[in-house]
């Protein structure tokens, strides 16, 4: 279940060490007179093409956070699904009705930039944080109106951690297309017809960044 995320980890190390070996032969140290040689931010947006549950699922994404010395991103990230995703009839959270999954994750997001300022570059990325599933009546115009079908029901909080890598076009100076892959891995879901292995999976990215780079 877990080979992608555990190949995408295991390549960023590679190119990462790769990199750092690349650099000037000085000396690098942990604590110098002053680490931060460049300082800048960034805002992205992102559209995943995914599955959940073996159904296609539409994630939408925004992220952003410090962008230190050419190279490296700290921030948050938060996003979640928007297309119809339907529950199962055995897993209805009100039997009879016609329920809908919702998926979201927010958390800590960083990102590694190897040869920023070439036109085109490698990235690799990791959100690590908190996700959730609910069941709530998507299309409740249609139907009785019942308060509690407004209401999310089957709540359900767990862990997520997904890696990805991107290959980062620079557009202009203030823009970058980076169209990529992350794996998502859930671990602790307890949903009603959602298990980890449902809820974890791969994801075709296309992210646009603005910022100061």
């Amino acid at each position: 279940m877990k080979t992608g995320f555990i190949g995408l980890c295991l390549m960023a190390l590679v190119a990462l060490n790769g990199y750092g070996q690349g650099q000037e032969g000085e000396i690098q140290t942990l604590f110098r007179k002053n680490p931060v040689r460049a300082s800048g931010g960034y805002g992205a947006i992102a559209n995943k093409f995914t599955t959940i549950n073996g159904r296609y699922a539409n994630l939408v994404e925004v992220y952003g956070g410090w962008y230190v010395n050419h190279w490296f991103m700290l921030g948050l990230s938060g996003g979640a699904t928007t297309n119809n995703l339907p529950v199962p009839p055995g897993h209805s959270a009100i039997a009879g009705e016609d329920l809908s999954y919702e998926y979201g994750q927010f958390g800590l997001a960083t990102e590694y930039v190897l040869g920023s300022r070439k036109a085109i570059h490698l990235v690799f990325n990791l959100m690590t944080g908190a996700g959730f599933t609910l069941q709530y009546d998507r299309f409740n115009f249609r139907e009785a109106p019942y308060r509690h079908n407004y209401l999310p029901m089957d709540e359900n909080w767990f862990f997520v951690a997904e890696p990805g890598v991107q290959l980062e076009i620079n557009m202009f100076r203030w823009m970058r297309f980076s169209p990529g892959y992350s794996y998502r891995a859930v671990y602790g879901s307890e949903a009603a017809g959602l298990t980890d292995n449902g809820l974890s999976g791969s994801s075709v990215n296309l992210t646009v960044k603005f910022g100061k780079f």
